[in-house]
């Protein structure tokens, strides 16, 4: 009887894995590492493609990737960490902590506002020829990009945009009196044992960080990546992690290693007039095979780098995927794994 049960255990693993990689096949021009994960637990991991295709260098499952604007959910979480420690409120306004802002936001946008890109502040990002690709400190983007004139009423119109989080990062750093990336390490990478992720620079050596291309769906070709720096990103999307990292903030803060159980309430809050956003997140019922799911959805993507990551709230799934290529609708690839997992479970 127990060799029977080992046998049966055994086939469905291997026809479960199986099913995984026949997604992956459908999408040959996939590079990067996918994980699935169920109630914190790996229930599958692969990487496919190059990590860097002019020495034709594999990706692994372990390769590190930049991960764009997932970002802003660990700068919303040392928010609502100072939230939770009454270091700060959300009705605080920015000229509260940043006495030397000039922006017309000073006195009128909250931090709220901020971590629902709701200010109001005019929208700057497409300058990214000149915001991304010239070294500027930060207080000189804060400066030049993140303190434009109001052009909407604080708090009525979503408009998604980097400068709300590089506000929040300047924040958070007058608050604890460091540099964000040492409150970063101190607060969740060091709590949580994160030790493959981080803040980039482009002088900062990361050994096994993928290099990320550019897709010709024409010629079917790679270009290197568009050159930036990727430091000026900031607290909005200059850090670096691997996919197995990144489950461990997933579970630390859906487990209430973080943030408490009310503070996480607050976080996950959906705001409907501003396209669901909650804190770092949006959150969404999502269908999937005829069934609603609330979901935490967090992307990011920045020219060749993309990253997704779906939590499914009651049923504490995850989904994150890692891209080094913008070869592949990484959303389209996340839905069918989605739904795999909810077919094993």
């Amino acid at each position: 009887m127990k060799k029977l049960l080992f046998l049966f255990l055994l086939v469905s693993n291997i026809v479960n894995a199986q099913s995984y990689d026949d997604v992956l096949k459908k999408y040959p021009n996939f590079n990067g590492v996918v994980l699935v994960a169920n109630k914190g637990k790996i229930a599958y991991k692969k990487a496919a493609g190059l990590s860097n295709i002019q020495e034709k260098i594999d990706l692994k499952t372990n390769s590190i990737f930049r991960i764009c604007s997932i970002t802003k959910t660990f700068t919303a979480a040392i928010i609502l960490q100072l939230l939770q420690e009454n270091k700060l409120s959300l009705d605080d306004k920015i000229g509260k902590y940043l006495p030397n802002y000039h922006g017309e936001a000073k006195d009128k946008v909250n931090i709220h506002q901020l971590l629902t890109y709701s200010s109001g502040i005019k929208n700057l990002d497409q300058n990214t020829e000149e915001m991304y690709a010239l070294k500027l400190p930060i207080d000189s983007i804060l400066i030049r990009y993140c303190s434009g004139n109001l052009v909407t009423e604080p708090g009525n119109q979503f408009d998604y945009k980097n400068a709300e989080y590089i506000i929040l990062g300047k924040i958070i750093e007058t608050i604890e009196n460091k540099p964000f990336a040492t409150v970063l390490q101190a607060r969740i990478l060091d709590k949580t044992g994160m030790m493959n992720s981080g803040m980039l620079s482009n002088a900062k050596v990361i050994n096994s960080l993928a290099n990320s291309y550019l897709f010709d769906s024409k010629t079917l070709t790679y270009s290197n990546d568009d050159p930036y720096w990727i430091e000026n990103f900031y607290a909005s999307g200059a850090m670096y992690s691997t996919v197995e990292d990144l489950l461990i903030f997933d579970q630390a803060l859906f487990n209430n290693m973080l943030l408490n159980k009310q503070t996480l309430e607050i976080m996950l809050k959906p705001n409907p007039h501003l396209w669901n956003v909650a804190y770092g997140f949006w959150v969404t019922e999502n269908e999937y095979l005829g069934k609603k799911y609330w979901c935490a959805d967090r992307q990011g993507s920045i020219s060749g780098s993309n990253a997704t990551w779906l939590h499914l709230i009651k049923e504490n799934n995850t989904v994150i995927i890692f891209g080094n290529s913008d070869a592949v609708n990484l959303n389209d690839l996340r839905t069918e794994l989605v739904e795999i997992s909810l077919k094993k479970n």
